[in-house]
């Protein structure tokens, strides 16, 4: 029997869904998200807040963000 999996796309689970990242919001102010590919992070100048993405999903738990202040010296 032929092997389909090379048939089937299948999707970069290191990547999250662009789709869903449109519709994510900051969980603390309900503002819209930047998404920064390279750092794998959603934004949220709001909260001043950067939520990771790791192997995929958006983790969207404000003890799980950094926060954008922490470079400020």
């Amino acid at each position: 029997m032929p092997n389909n999996d090379d048939a089937v796309e299948k999707p970069n689970s290191e990547r999250a869904d662009p789709r869903v990242l449109e519709i994510l919001v900051c969980p603390v102010t309900k503002t819209t998200l930047e998404y920064d590919e390279k750092a794998q992070e959603l934004i949220s100048r709001a909260a001043r807040l950067a939520y990771p993405i790791r192997n995929g999903v958006p983790h969207m738990l404000p003890s799980e963000a950094r926060s954008l202040d922490e470079n400020k010296a």
